[in-house]
């Protein structure tokens, strides 16, 4: 079925890395990660789950217009009227494939199905041969596979690849699997299912106890030939494998004579766009794309470097798409090197667009002294929101040793102007009491996170809050080179949302 030295990357960033609350996308952002995706070479698209909601369909939709060579892949239950809606969603696409399955460990058929293993294989090899009615690619995946018996899990793939699944997924669902264990179960697998050769094998890990990168590699060891993975690893719970480590873990050990075909220059810049987009912090000491990936602060480690950059980086940081001799932006660059650089993080951008972020970057800086990608990325970032039904005027918070904050707020609300003035705690909370006034409503800020882009005191800082209202959470994004005004636009993004 596959050249066995190439192993296919299955991106599910847009179905998988999308269900993390607070980081969902429209669909033009989607189209915007889709079409990156195609540039970073990723194999196969995994662009929604279509029968969820009208928003998810109708991005499986412009998403198969939109690219032209990646598979696009759609997500389904073993249900009929799942099936039907994803065909209908993929009509566009070049190559689809529908991706349907069921839960075939204990726990799932006694508790989820309340059902048992006999019934959920037939369910399995009828969804497989509907979903074969509609396109010729059908994936199928086990779920909770991790902690399927593995004399049962055998049985199920042998079952669907005679039914005509070309690809069948292996989740370990939970991330509960060791990976000598996980690996064991790939083995078991290519050692007694009939006809695992006209099928190719593919991993889904999680990383609920931080093993979803080694659990896939050890799957691709033992024969597994795709791998889903998304960008930083985002995902449900503690997120899914990182596409970038198993990328470049692949590249780095050649002894391993197995490739990806990824083009790894665009990692970094994809890895910027969808934490951005999704307004989602990569941490600092994140592998391959963190900010301090590429850093060295211990003394023996710098003289290293210096002498040789092999004695501790095991990997180019150009390779990954970080160039140390990019273009310093500043107040007296143009439009030409504002749109470059943009273009070299994954935004592609022209027209009135252009020149509204090109305002903002001049106003940003007067400020600074150099404009870094991070702070690229907030502009085009808060460029997308300036069309918000409330927005503030004007805000002037004080504080200081031996004096109550205070702080006054004008906020244009629909094109009328509201005044009001607090005291708090600091000049954030006094902000925050001063916003209360205006908007008479009962929202509770349960979490609140303030994460700097980079090092100096003229840097620009995000925040990310989550506030409560009505029974509902509500997440909202700020940024700026003032913390007061971070804050306070993040909690005006939770109330426009509301």
């Amino acid at each position: 079925m596959t050249d066995n030295n190439r192993v296919y990357i299955f991106d599910t960033t847009l179905r998988d890395g999308e269900q993390v609350p607070g980081c969902q996308l429209n669909t033009v952002e989607k189209i915007q990660v889709a079409k990156a995706l195609e540039e970073l070479g990723v194999d196969v698209i995994e662009a929604g789950f279509p029968i969820s909601s009208p928003g998810d369909f109708q991005s499986v939709v412009e998403i198969s217009k939109a690219v032209t060579w990646p598979t696009i892949c759609a997500l389904t239950r073993a249900v009929e009227k799942d099936i039907d809606v994803a065909a209908e969603a993929l009509k566009y696409a070049k190559r689809g494939r529908i991706h349907t399955g069921i839960g075939t460990s204990d726990y799932h058929i006694q508790y989820k199905f309340n059902s048992n293993r006999e019934e959920i294989l037939e369910r399995a090899v009828r969804a497989v041969k509907y979903a074969k009615k509609h396109v010729e690619d059908v994936e199928f995946y086990a779920e909770d596979a991790g902690r399927t018996d593995n004399e049962y899990l055998a049985r199920v793939v042998e079952a669907v690849i005679k039914a005509g699944a070309t690809v069948v997924n292996i989740p370990d669902t939970t991330g509960y699997c060791l990976p000598e264990e996980f690996g064991a179960k790939i083995q078991y697998l290519f050692d007694h299912v009939d006809g695992i050769e006209n099928a190719i094998i593919s991993t889904h890990c999680h990383n609920d106890l931080g093993m979803a990168t080694a659990n896939t590699l050890e799957g691709i060891r033992h024969g597994a030939r795709q791998c889903e993975v998304t960008l930083n690893g985002i995902g449900e719970r503690a997120g899914n494998t990182s596409l970038e480590e198993v990328v470049m873990i692949l590249k780095s050990h050649k002894e391993l004579g197995l490739d990806t075909h990824i083009n790894t220059r665009r990692l970094y810049p994809c890895s910027r766009m969808v934490s951005n987009l999704m307004n989602m912090p990569v941490q600092p000491n994140k592998a391959i794309v963190g900010k301090n990936a590429f850093a060295h602060s211990s003394g023996i480690h710098q003289d290293g470097v210096l002498k040789n950059v092999q004695t501790y980086e095991i990997i180019d940081p150009q390779d990954v798409g970080i160039d140390h001799n990019s273009i310093v932006l500043t107040a007296r660059s143009g439009h030409a090197a504002l749109k470059h650089r943009l273009e070299i993080l994954g935004v592609k951008v022209d027209g009135e667009r252009l020149d509204r972020i090109y305002q903002e970057f001049l106003r940003l800086a007067d400020k600074k002294k150099e404009i870094h990608d991070d702070d690229i990325l907030l502009l085009s970032g808060a460029e997308r929101t300036s069309d918000r039904h409330i927005k503030v005027d004007w805000l002037q918070a004080t504080s200081g040793i031996g004096m109550k904050p205070v702080a006054s707020i004008c906020l244009d609300i629909a094109g009328e102007k509201f005044e009001a003035a607090a005291t708090g705690n600091g000049p954030v909370d006094a902000s925050i009491n001063a916003l209360r006034q205006i908007i008479k409503r009962q929202v509770t800020i349960n979490e609140f996170t303030i994460q700097g882009v980079s090092k100096g005191a003229d840097d620009n800082c995000k925040v990310h809050m989550q506030v409560e209202a009505d029974g509902r959470i509500y997440y909202g994004f700020g940024a700026s080179t003032d913390i007061v005004t971070a804050s306070v636009d993040a909690y005006i993004d939770c109330i426009n949302k509301i």
